[in-house]
């Protein structure tokens, strides 16, 4: 990045709180960040960084510790020090950058560039700016080097050589690290009501169905207390069981594709989360010949690669053969078949037969145990969790809502750059 040729004009952002008049510059990271080396001979818990969650405590984000057994030569991160990892991710090809917001010191991998900020405002400023992937990108790629395995040959030297465009006055720094603080807090506000929300539907998932060796829930809605035990049933028996169709090879022939009927693949259940499933392609009628439309409403599982994943199709849609369609008969409400055959992924995984990959075909779903209240006691189970579904898409849209709000916030707070910046 380059400040030759620029104008003042160029270095002055579209949204500037008042008082401030002197234009931003162009400048190393070295002027406004230090390398610190300081090791980790306390012992100090070992944190990850994470693209979503920022610096966090490995085994409480990962479920486990990845760290080496000696960790004295781990370096520490105190509050405030800014942090570059030069692990490679998909929307961030050269890294991420973060800032450490919490109390204390922790140790931190050896392979992260740690450094201490010339004040907490700039380090701020700093972790806004490399969350922008196209301006992290443009940064880095002229810095870094891919070396054997896709890692990224990049001294920290070299990160501190790159050149951003910053205020110059550091009561301007406060004043928009103040406003990207209060959009953080409540951005992670909405988090944690969200995180609240989906702890809650599995809390009371766990109490409104039977546990293992168990015939009735342990809560059950006052109308139906006394109604005795849910029955057991293959299932098989509650439903017709039928796999997807897509017969012609290669399957991705883009002959068949780009028509009006929507075709679901393994992904698509997946990123349902067991609610409606929409299909990320379509096939033309060429495409349908060597396929079958479903009706709805029909729950949908997948078979191989990821097992036991489901999800609900609404609307009439071909899928692929790697995917089950459970068409299920009058006793069955759909939306509480899938409630049933969510909770049976982890049985699912154990049964499945193993090969090239794990799989599972038909005849082991037909085998598979339920139970079953009466539609009355279905429905009503439905309505709960659905409402509460209908709860957390509402929150988790206002949570991406406030994201968006700071990605255009930083737009309009940091200077436009031009095609020779980005």
């Amino acid at each position: 990045m380059s400040s030759k040729g620029k104008s003042s004009d160029a270095l002055i952002p579209e949204r500037r709180f008042p008082g401030f008049a002197v234009p931003w510059a162009y400048q190393p990271l070295s002027s406004v960040l230090k390398e610190h080396k300081v090791k980790n001979t306390a012992g100090h818990e070992v944190f990850s960084v994470s693209m979503e969650s920022g610096i966090v405590n490995q085994i409480e984000h990962l479920g486990r510790s990845y760290a080496a057994a000696d960790t004295s030569n781990y370096n520490v991160g105190h509050r405030f020090d800014v942090v570059y990892t030069k692990s490679p991710l998909k929307a961030f090809p050269f890294g991420i950058v973060k800032q450490c917001k919490f109390d204390g010191r922790v140790a931190l991998s050896p392979l992260y560039g740690v450094f201490t900020p010339q004040n907490r405002h700039v380090g701020l400023m700093i972790e806004a700016y490399f969350e922008a992937p196209e301006r992290a990108q443009a940064f880095l790629s002229p810095l870094c080097q891919k070396g054997a395995k896709n890692t990224l040959q990049i001294t920290n030297a070299t990160f501190l050589s790159g050149r951003m465009v910053l205020p110059q006055e550091e009561d301007e720094q406060k004043k928009i690290a103040d406003c990207l603080d209060s959009a953080d807090a409540l951005i992670a506000a909405q988090g944690r009501k969200v995180e609240a929300l989906k702890a809650h539907k599995k809390g009371l998932m766990q109490q409104l169905f039977p546990q293992e060796g168990e015939t009735q829930p342990r809560l059950r809605f006052p109308e139906f207390e006394g109604a005795g035990e849910w029955v057991e049933r293959k299932l098989g028996s509650i439903c017709d069981i039928q796999r997807g169709k897509f017969s012609h090879r290669p399957r991705n022939d883009p002959a068949f594709f780009g028509g009006k009927y929507p075709f679901i693949q393994t992904g698509d259940v997946v990123k349902s989360a067991g609610g409606t499933v929409v299909g990320s392609q379509s096939l033309n009628e060429r495409g349908l010949s060597v396929s079958k439309l479903f009706q709805p409403t029909i729950v949908l599982i997948t078979i191989a690669a990821n097992i036991g994943d489901t999800g609900l199709l609404t609307t009439a849609a071909c899928f692929t053969d790697s995917v089950v369609g459970l068409i299920p008969n009058r006793k069955v409400i759909p939306v509480f078949l899938e409630l049933i055959m969510r909770g049976k992924k982890d049985y699912l995984n154990k049964v499945a037969t193993t090969g090239a990959q794990k799989n599972i075909n038909n005849e082991i779903l037909r085998e598979v145990d339920v139970l079953i209240p009466a539609v009355a006691e279905q429905q009503r189970i439905a309505d709960c969790l659905t409402s509460l579904d209908d709860l957390i898409a509402a929150e988790t849209q206002k949570l991406d809502t406030l994201k968006t709000h700071k990605k255009g916030l930083m737009q309009q707070l940091f200077p436009m750059l031009d095609g020779a910046d980005i």
